[in-house]
């Protein structure tokens, strides 16, 4: 998937965020227990931080309006561990529903950026798919950082469990050193401009029928093959997202500077669907690579070819 790094680091910063700040969740009802004896003492703590939470909703446009999604999604995971840091250490109830205000703001402001851009980076056909994955890694980072953190503070307190695991939460914005969130997202509508491939009457089959092999030869401007091969890589993981299990690029040993591009899919349904799942994003680096061309590629499609049963 062209966009997958994108992806992958949303992904992986859900991932490492849910596993550290989880343990306020967990440990919220032992806390507040431990303030006011009563009912009225967690739910008064829970009813702040989704006051704070509304006002994280507010304020979170005009911030998104003066700095980037890193800093701002960064910024709130830089509170929120603030906020367990100093949850560990207030022992009054109503300093720490002050503070649960303020972590609920932060808290909204992540996720709710995290979930957006989750969706936005996902073309149309695949995300469904995409969505499901950050669910089971949202879930999961959050399921297995309730019972560690619960674990750690049954070993030693709930205090120092909230203190670590806030330390923990800071230091997550370490990730953006080498995963960066995007800032801004591509044009992720489709973009279907393939002509679609001419069937004779004697290989016509059902849309199952499969695997298929696509080969598309190519004349390349005899200067520029290596700038086009570069790019032709590039173009194989975008035929990879799209539905090809197997491409590669190939040079003639005959022509110099004719290259031959194949790549095969599951099914003739497979490869139709391929025509649907272009984007708008595709378009720049397929302009850049027909800029490397000669002429108009030509394209060439085979079903396999099954014997007869006698």
């Amino acid at each position: 998937m062209r966009h997958s790094p994108a992806i992958l680091t949303v992904l992986l910063r859900t991932g490492v965020v849910m596993f550290f700040s989880s343990a306020l969740f967990a440990l919220l009802p032992t806390l507040a227990r431990s303030v006011n004896k009563t009912a009225v003492g967690y739910g008064l703590l829970l009813g702040c931080f989704g006051a704070g939470a509304i006002a994280g909703a507010l304020a979170m446009q005009s911030a998104r309006a003066r700095w980037s999604t890193e800093t701002v999604v960064s910024a709130g995971v830089l509170i929120f561990g603030l906020v367990m840091v100093a949850t560990g250490g207030l022992h009054r109830l109503s300093t720490l529903a002050t503070v649960m205000l303020i972590g609920g703001a932060a808290w909204v402001i992540f996720i709710s950026l995290i979930n957006a851009l989750v969706q936005n980076l996902a073309p149309d056909w695949v995300r469904a798919r995409v969505l499901a994955i950050f669910i089971f890694v949202y879930q999961g980072s959050y399921a297995f950082g309730t019972v560690a953190w619960g674990a750690f503070a049954q070993r030693t307190s709930v205090r120092t469990a909230l203190v670590c695991a806030g330390i923990g939460t800071v230091a997550t914005i370490a990730v953006a050193l080498f995963a960066t969130l995007p800032d801004s997202t591509a044009d992720l509508s489709p973009w279907n401009h393939w002509r679609m491939p001419v069937v004779i009457e004697e290989a016509r089959t059902d849309l199952a029928q499969g695997p298929v092999l696509v080969a598309i030869e190519y004349a390349v401007i005899s200067q520029q093959t290596a700038e086009f091969v570069e790019a032709m890589n590039e173009y194989g993981r975008m035929r990879r997202r799209d539905g090809a299990y197997r491409w590669g690029i190939f040079r003639d040993t005959e022509v110099a500077n004719r290259y031959l591009e194949i790549f095969l899919v599951n099914s003739w349904a497979e490869h139709l669907r391929q025509h649907e799942r272009q984007t708008q994003a595709d378009r720049k680096l397929e302009v850049r690579i027909f800029s490397y061309l000669v002429g108009d590629p030509v394209v060439r499609h085979l079903i396999y070819a099954y014997a007869k049963e006698t």
